[in-house]
């Protein structure tokens, strides 16, 4: 896309009016199709991109420090969430993150007939199968239990955010995670159910993984987590955590673990049994039932000041604060002044073409930041503009 602006910047042709206008035409059609607004059926997602796009899946390159890179990147109408993603193995052997995003999840009775969009990221610990099976299953378990509630028994006022509707949300997010945790439990790395797979019986309990999810409505956040991804809600400047890490240490976690008899070792940090570094996870069959599976969840009210939410993975986090992460991506986020002369510039639009929109620019860049930082762990990153949501 810089060479399409190079040759209409250098074309000193013809300076007929007539050229003059189509040149100017064309300006205007690249950097709609820049900034992820242009209706043409011009599209940089190949078929099988948008396939993936569609399914949560992640597209695979290699970087010139020949590390490989799973990004995800995403592209949403005006009308619909606004958002960036992105994925990558980093510094880690293996790339055991997963990233997943369904925009109009559910709409019913239950959510007033407006729609409901979910963004997910889990980080897997002892392979990649539990945080896999997370992208694929998460979603349609929420989707389902959903279907399943009594709209009848959720008043019109409480469907706004009222004691009703919140245990109505507290009930669905819990059952899905907990029918999440026996599907991971069940399932062996191979992929085969475990009355069906020959594996030795290790491989099914060994693996788990985090599961931060955020349920976008109109009016609220809802967001679950289960482990030590993240949840952050950038509101005028300032960093509102969504979600509190569950580390082994954690004064509360840690009498739980206790009395349900377990134990936390400092082994390179706090561990339960010395193996695991967080107390809740999808999956880890071994270590129940002290790693347990229920998640926490918070409700939050979208206020006219929220500029953006960003989920995580620890790869970011244990490098990055809360705060370092919202600057950042409100910056991305910032509409810019026009520049002083007139004309676009070569490099600064070339640069802004690579990604189709400035969240996933801001995705983009906080993940290069956290590689900056010698983040040891994959990276995974989602940063949903709530100004243009």
């Amino acid at each position: 896309m810089t060479e399409v602006y190079r040759r209409m910047l250098n074309d000193d042709g013809d300076d007929s009016p007539e050229k003059c206008r189509e040149r100017r035409r064309r300006r205007i059609e690249m950097r709609r199709l820049a900034s992820g607004g242009s209706s043409q059926p011009i599209d940089p997602l190949t078929s099988k991109e948008k396939k993936q796009a569609a399914a949560g899946e992640s597209s695979s390159s290699t970087s010139s420090e020949g590390k490989r890179v799973v990004e995800t990147v995403c592209e949403i109408p005006v009308a619909e969430p606004v958002f960036g993603s992105m994925s990558v193995s980093g510094r880690s052997r293996e790339m055991e993150d997963a990233i997943s995003v369904r925009i109009n999840l559910f709409q019913s009775e239950v959510t007033r007939r407006r729609p409901v969009h979910f963004f997910g990221v889990f980080d897997g610990h002892g392979g990649a199968h539990v945080a896999a099976l997370c992208r694929e299953r998460m979603h349609v378990l929420i989707e389902e239990e959903l279907a399943r509630v009594d709209s009848t028994r959720v008043s019109s006022e409480s469907g706004g955010g009222g004691a009703e509707w919140e245990e109505m949300w507290r009930g669905v997010m819990k059952r899905s995670y907990e029918r999440m945790d026996v599907v991971a439990m069940g399932t062996c790395a191979c992929g085969s159910e475990w009355f069906k797979c020959g594996c030795h019986p290790m491989q099914m309990a060994l693996g788990g993984s985090t599961a931060v999810v955020a349920v976008l409505s109109p009016e609220h956040i809802i967001v679950a987590n289960c482990g030590d991804s993240r949840a952050v809600l950038s509101r005028g400047g300032r960093a509102i955590p969504l979600s509190v890490d569950h580390k082994p240490d954690r004064s509360d976690e840690l009498a739980r673990i206790e009395a349900a008899g377990g134990r936390v070792i400092f082994l390179n940090g706090a561990r339960v049994e010395g193996i695991l570094a967080m107390s809740r996870a999808i999956g880890d069959k071994y270590l129940k039932p002290v790693v347990i599976s229920e998640p926490e969840i918070t409700f939050t009210k979208r206020e006219p000041e929220d500029e953006c939410l960003i989920l995580a993975s620890d790869g970011l986090w244990d490098v990055l604060s809360s705060d370092l992460a919202c600057q950042v991506a409100c910056e991305c986020l910032r509409e810019k002044n026009p520049p002083a002369k007139a004309g676009p510039q070569i490099e600064e639009e070339g640069a802004g073409a690579l990604y189709p929109s400035r969240s996933m620019l801001a995705a983009a860049l906080l993940t290069r930041l956290a590689l900056g930082r010698r983040s040891a762990d994959n990276i995974s990153v989602i940063v949903v503009d709530l100004k243009r949501s």
